[in-house]
């Protein structure tokens, strides 16, 4: 049997790579990538070697099977995002849940992931939280969003630049203007940014930014003091 490492790749700054992923890169026998164009830029630059190929939301149920048998043939593989760890909100849950099932030894190194550090760096309560990842874009919305409103805990989604405002109005909709929100994007790289307010403040204050980047919404929990300001609205990381 061989092993299947599951390799967190930076979200931004390269330097986030840590010296074990490098080494698992460099060793295993075989790289999937979710688009081998993308990480043969990180390839290059860590002077990695390894033979790639794709594996992405599109082909990893045709090509699932192979890699297992791969694995179980002895070949030692790693799956690696365009950016960040494999499986959250990536492809990667198929082919671990398979590997598992084949009695592959699966190995996940810790690395980069984005909803950890927005998590911490928005001054909310996070001991306990809600990861919710992508929001449905039509059906279901409204009442996953109804939902994430009533949690008494801090809940953490993505969203992507041309859907942030109406994301956050429909928040507004449903949590009420006073309810702390703190969105970051870009995170870790040059225009890293982190804007925290009461929802209104914080699309105040997109309506009149440019809206670039990959983001991050971190939602106070519902039974958050009304009205309090823990932080000032707008604060640079």
């Amino acid at each position: 049997m061989g092993v299947l490492y599951i390799v967190p790749t930076p979200i931004g700054n390269l330097e986030d790579m840590t010296f074990r992923a490098i080494n698992v890169l460099k060793e295993v026998d075989h790289i999937l990538a979710e688009d081998t164009r993308t990480s043969g830029k990180l390839m290059k630059h860590f002077e990695i070697g390894t033979t790639m190929s794709s594996f992405h939301l599109n082909n990893e149920h045709k090509v699932v099977s192979r890699w297992v048998n791969e694995l179980e043939a002895g070949k030692n593989i790693a799956l690696i995002s365009d950016a960040g760890t494999p499986a959250i909100s990536d492809p990667g849950f198929l082919l671990v849940r398979e590997a598992v099932k084949a009695g592959v030894e699966v190995i996940t190194l810790p690395g980069a992931t984005a909803f950890v550090p927005a998590l911490v760096n928005s001054g909310l309560p996070c001991e306990k939280f809600h990861y919710e990842g992508f929001l449905p874009h039509k059906k279901g919305r409204q009442t996953r969003i109804a939902e994430l409103v009533e949690k008494d805990v801090t809940s953490v989604l993505y969203e992507s630049p041309h859907r942030l405002l109406k994301t956050l109005g429909q928040l507004l909709e449903a949590a009420g203007e006073e309810r702390l929100v703190s969105v970051s994007r870009e995170i870790s790289k040059l225009h890293e940014e982190t804007v925290r307010g009461t929802i209104p403040e914080v699309i105040e204050h997109f309506e009149n930014n440019p809206i670039k980047g990959e983001f991050v919404l971190v939602l106070a929990p519902s039974n958050s003091p009304k009205g309090e300001r823990r932080y000032p609205v707008r604060m640079l990381v």
